[in-house]
């Protein structure tokens, strides 16, 4: 009669025999910094971008002028892929928003320009009609049904359309001062060397991301959660640390910080706190994993998907205001292919293709990588042609890459 066959792991015997504990412990360390690695590909990805343009530019691309400038340039992309993250978590897809916001931008120079109205009223009545235009398509989107690939495809050629109705095919400028400033403008405290404002804000930055970190990693092993080998922590602290200590060093040498930086962090701080500690960010997450299992669960998934466009559309407006403020100019061109540029800082973040995965800050490092390769190929002097090529093979890699980690943990 032979022997049974062992039915746990731990009565399977090697050939080679068990590893020693230390081994043991090397391998479990090994283990946890791949897997962090894993989590922070992203970061690492944008890092080995900066550090690759800056030796091909021979240092320009870290220049404080040219540092200011990626964050003025790419600002209003960054502010539609915090909504289209949001867009694409659920499920959906958004293709008007760069011609809600071509709309939005020649509404406001009518306000501000032809009427003469007040900056600050022309900025508040923009918003407005972003957040009617997210009304609007909410509303074919959540409570009619149909899909928001064909509504807001519809809306794509409409808003379009409106806004060349609006500027009459001509252009509408020079903004008031105050209205520029949203997007060309800077904070700082009088004119010193180092702005000392700037720095003091840098500071304040690394101090509050290591008082989160330590408490985050507290917590996890509090509920006996995994977490990585302290040396690890230890030199993620220290490199993410001397990124936010150059960085804010390159803007304080030159003018401070950007009106429009400011306007990000905010959003940043807010939509953070919405997508991970609200019932509504929970909602997001749940309606993009499972929809059926979420309105069986008692999760009202019209109203979402109806909030949800609303808050594109009004994040589309801010981001035309952004876009003329810092043009200083109102066109019939403008907002060119926003949409494909926050749809691909999205799915570079880590954004799944199914929905149910993505954070704000990966949309936010795959748009600066996207602002990276389009700085850094322009220093170069690559052709357009070939930054669009680059663009979208580093797109269809992100995906593949999302659908081949899916595959290898059994996903579908």
């Amino acid at each position: 009669m032979s022997n049974p066959t062992p039915t746990t792991s731990e009565e399977v015997q090697l050939p080679g025999g068990n590893l020693n504990p230390v081994e043991n412990k090397f391998t479990d360390r090994l283990s946890h910094v791949l897997a962090d690695l894993g989590k922070n590909g992203i970061f690492i990805a944008l890092v080995a971008v900066v550090v690759l343009f800056s030796i091909l530019t021979n240092g320009i691309l870290l220049r404080p002028q040219n540092i200011s400038n990626l964050v003025v340039q790419n600002g209003y992309i960054l502010v539609l892929a915090i909504g289209m993250v949001m867009v694409i978590i659920a499920g959906h897809i958004d293709l008007s928003v760069g011609s809600v916001a071509a709309f939005v931008g020649a509404c406001s120079g009518v306000f501000a320009v032809q009427w003469g109205l007040p900056w600050w009223l022309s900025v508040i009545l923009s918003l407005g009609i972003g957040a009617l235009v997210g009304v609007w398509q909410g509303f074919w989107i959540a409570f009619v049904g149909i899909p928001a690939f064909i509504v807001t495809l519809a809306g794509m050629l409409i808003f379009r359309g409106l806004a060349l109705v609006v500027l009459g095919n001509a252009n509408i400028g020079s903004f008031p001062a105050e209205y520029r400033a949203l997007g060309n403008g800077f904070v700082s405290v009088g004119d010193f060397e180092l702005d000392p404002l700037t720095l003091g804000v840098g500071a304040l930055a690394i101090v509050i991301l290591i008082v989160q970190q330590v408490r985050t990693r507290r917590g996890r092993q509090k509920y006996g959660q995994d977490v990585e080998p302290m040396v690890w922590f230890i030199i993620k602290l220290v490199l993410v640390s001397a990124a936010i200590g150059f960085f804010t060093w390159s803007l304080a040498s030159y003018k401070g910080i950007p009106v429009t930086l400011i306007i990000l962090a905010v959003l940043v701080l807010v939509y953070g706190i919405v997508m991970n500690r609200t019932v509504f960010g929970r909602h997001i997450y749940a309606i993009g994993g499972n929809r059926h299992a979420a309105e069986l669960s008692g999760i009202k998934t019209r109203r979402v998907d109806f909030w949800l466009f609303v808050n594109m559309g009004t994040l589309a407006a801010l981001a035309g205001l952004i876009f003329t403020a810092r043009l200083n100019l109102a066109g019939p061109k403008a907002g060119d292919g926003f949409e494909l540029e926050a749809i691909s800082a999205a799915f570079i973040g880590g954004a799944a293709v199914q929905g149910g995965v993505g954070t704000i800050g990966g949309a936010i490092i795959g748009g600066l990588i996207i602002g990276v390769l389009n700085n850094g190929m322009s220093i170069l002097g690559i052709g357009i042609e070939w930054q669009q090529v680059v663009k979208g093979l580093v797109l269809l890699l992100a995906v593949a890459f999302d659908v081949y980690n899916r595959r290898r943990s059994g996903g579908n």
